[in-house]
């Protein structure tokens, strides 16, 4: 029994389908990050930094009380809380783009 040379052509059809739905699934995604705002706080509490999904810089919010405290401090709580944010970020676009891809089986995407 020769092989069906139609098989592979079928694979091949399906893994296009795949690719364009996640294609459209990231630019959903690209689009929601955009809109979501993640805050970051310092570990006292004094500064919040707001960034996007994707991010991008939305705004600070200092305490008056973090102000007292010196430029200093006030430098040291700010990075804090962008390394906050940033890893708050970085964490939920992982987790979605995980959720887009799974049960894809891509190669190189460790899943």
């Amino acid at each position: 029994m020769a092989p069906n040379p139609f098989g592979k052509m079928k694979e091949l059809a399906d893994a296009f389908k795949k690719a364009q739905e996640v294609q459209q699934g990231a630019q959903e995604l690209q689009a929601e990050l955009e809109q979501l705002v993640i805050e970051g706080v310092s570990g006292n509490g004094l500064v919040t930094v707001k960034m996007s999904g994707n991010q991008e810089p939305r705004g600070v919010e200092i305490a008056p009380d973090a102000i007292s405290q010196g430029a200093d401090a006030v430098s040291a709580m700010v990075t804090e809380a962008m390394t906050d944010a940033y890893n708050k970020s970085t964490e939920t676009m992982r987790t979605r783009m995980e959720e887009l891809t799974s049960g894809l089986n891509l190669p190189g995407m460790g899943m």
